[in-house]
């Protein structure tokens, strides 16, 4: 996810402009003497603004300990949570050092002017909002990068994958084809056969018909005593058959 996209920089944003504000409210505030209406109503409008930022920079850091529950799920690791979390550090030691200067002025109004200082000189040292930001954009382009690349590189790894397994389905399918043209030319063989058998059949038919035909008209044709003459003439040459056949 891009830092563009990404909620925890685009609240980020918002709170570091309502702390540029802030602190620019802050510096306002300490060139004003304290005994003016001015000076009151800007430490009303501090405080308010501290408690307001203290609240939003501890709500990102309940949203950063879900996401380091499974960092992955986010698409982040442990640098950026790291970062993010010196992020809301910083953010809030900022806020917390202008509310003590803030609470320090109104408690002790001129006398206060040396604890107000020192605290000037602790924010002065406190390292650069915007050289963190900066920092903090290098982190995420990085890490987008790295998230980037290897997205890309499983991507591939699929592609490769895919190609593989539609080569394999496509090998299978050629041996089905090739299974089933050799069925196709079996089967015409077998019709062949079939076709042929029938026509010898038919042709058998008609003759046994024929001579079955002929078998009658000679039956008809002999009597009663040609009938007889012939069956016993059938009769005795089965006999001699038979004993050619197993006696000789």
């Amino acid at each position: 996810m891009s830092s563009a996209q990404d909620p925890f920089y685009i609240v980020k944003e918002e709170i570091q402009e309502s702390i540029d504000k802030l602190q620019s409210t802050f510096h306002q505030w300490e060139r004003l003497p304290s005994d003016t209406g001015e000076h009151v109503h800007l430490t009303k409008e501090l405080l308010s603004n501290c408690e307001s930022i203290e609240w939003q920079v501890d709500e990102l850091d309940k949203a950063i300990a879900v996401a380091s529950r499974d960092p992955s799920w986010y698409g982040i690791d442990s640098v950026e949570l790291e970062k993010r979390r010196r992020w809301t550090n910083t953010a809030r030691s900022q806020v917390a050092s202008v509310k003590k200067a803030v609470v320090a002025g109104k408690d002790l109004r001129g006398a206060g002017s040396t604890t107000i200082n020192g605290t000037r000189r602790e924010l002065l040292r406190m390292p650069d909002s915007h050289q963190i930001d900066r920092s903090s954009n290098q982190y995420a382009s990085q890490n987008n990068d790295n998230f980037i690349s290897s997205e890309s590189d499983r991507q591939l790894l699929l592609i490769k994958q895919q190609d593989e397994e539609l080569d394999e389905l496509s090998r299978s399918v050629e041996r089905i084809g090739d299974v089933g043209l050799t069925i196709h030319e079996e089967l015409l063989a077998q019709e062949k056969i079939i076709d042929d058998l029938g026509t010898e059949m038919d042709s058998t038919a008609d003759r046994l018909d024929f001579v079955q035909k002929k078998v009658a008209m000679v039956m008809k044709k002999a009597g009663a005593k040609g009938q007889i003459m012939m069956i016993l003439f059938l009769v005795v040459l089965f006999i001699i058959l038979f004993v050619l056949v197993f006696f000789t």
